[in-house]
């Protein structure tokens, strides 16, 4: 009987490898790292070929990840977060051709995904991007004692932040065409994301809801809401202390009828999804996002990697 393949495997360099080691074993969807030297010209090579021998390998982590929780373009954008992507053969405090960025893929088919993320970043770069992209020839696991170095030897040697790890990556989320969005979204789902409406208080889906999983953008999909984050107001509509993750919310100012207020839209869809008032709790941080329900869609828990966002998974763990 065959079954699915759940992993997928990549192979990237980014400096000194004891600290990317450590980062991606912290990164949701990760099943397991590994420390070796990748695409040199010599088999089995000891880290002292290497540093004097010239042998061509770069340090380089082996990660095996599940990308129906993990996404190859946004395991990407986790590692661009950790190299400097226009430097040469250096990274950090380190120097040399063994040091330098890297992806080395082993399916054809992840090239147009690298390529895309590359162009994406270069966009953020006046100077070229020095990441080398490479089918991997080769891959040897480097010695025992460069296995979880960092576990090993706690505040032993890294170049890198390792809590960028638990920082959250969104993707921008693509909006919909206007005929596309309107054969979407029924009539009120349109006046209110689309026509800055407001749907009636008590009389909407998730006012009084409270399962456990995220609410996204009804137009695009974007993840805007946990239910981690929602709390009882009392006002009639779905109140939340604060977004999933602040980029993917746009604060207005809104003038409409007669009043001061800071309206609240989505990021990828520029969707109108309620007001946010300084009247919430003083223990979530006194914020609330007062959302209509109209505007957004609820996600279970044990939805989320079905539905594709298995990447938020993380959220609900302890």
């Amino acid at each position: 009987m065959n079954q699915e393949k759940t992993t997928a495997e990549i192979y990237l360099a980014g400096g000194c490898f004891w600290g990317v080691e450590a980062y991606f074993e912290m990164i949701p969807g990760v099943e397991f790292v590994t420390a070796g030297y990748a695409n040199g010209k010599t088999e089995n090579p000891s880290y002292e070929d290497l540093l004097y021998r010239d042998t061509g390998h770069a340090e380089t982590v082996h990660v095996v990840y599940d990308p129906r929780i993990m996404p190859l373009d946004i395991l990407l954008q986790y590692y661009f977060r950790i190299i400097d992507p226009t430097s040469l053969n250096k990274q950090g405090n380190d120097m040399g051709t063994q040091y330098r960025t890297g992806i080395y893929y082993t399916n054809d088919n992840e090239l147009p995904v690298i390529e895309k993320e590359l162009a994406k970043l270069q966009k953020e770069y006046q100077k070229p991007l020095q990441i080398e992209v490479k089918l991997l020839v080769r891959y040897d696991l480097a010695e025992e004692y460069h296995q979880d170095y960092l576990a090993k030897n706690p505040g032993g040697y890294c170049h890198i932040d390792l809590s960028l790890a638990e920082d959250l990556i969104i993707p921008v989320y693509e909006k919909p065409d206007a005929r596309t969005i309107s054969d979407k979204l029924t009539e009120e789902q349109f006046n209110v994301t689309q026509k800055n409406g407001t749907e009636p208080p008590f009389a909407n889906e998730y006012w009084d809801f409270f399962e456990e999983g995220i609410y996204v953008d009804v137009v695009t999909g974007e993840p805007l809401f946990s239910s981690l984050d929602k709390f009882e107001s009392g006002c009639g509509w779905p109140s939340f202390s604060q977004p999933i993750k602040d980029e993917v919310i746009v604060d207005k100012v809104d003038n409409s009828f007669n009043m001061t207020r800071t309206e609240v839209r989505s990021r990828s869809g520029d969707s109108h999804l309620g007001h946010v008032f300084e009247d919430g709790p003083k223990e979530l941080g006194g914020l609330r996002y007062c959302i209509n329900s109209a505007a957004i869609r609820f996600i279970p828990r044990d939805k989320l990697t079905e539905e594709g966002y298995g990447y938020l998974l993380g959220l609900f763990q302890p």
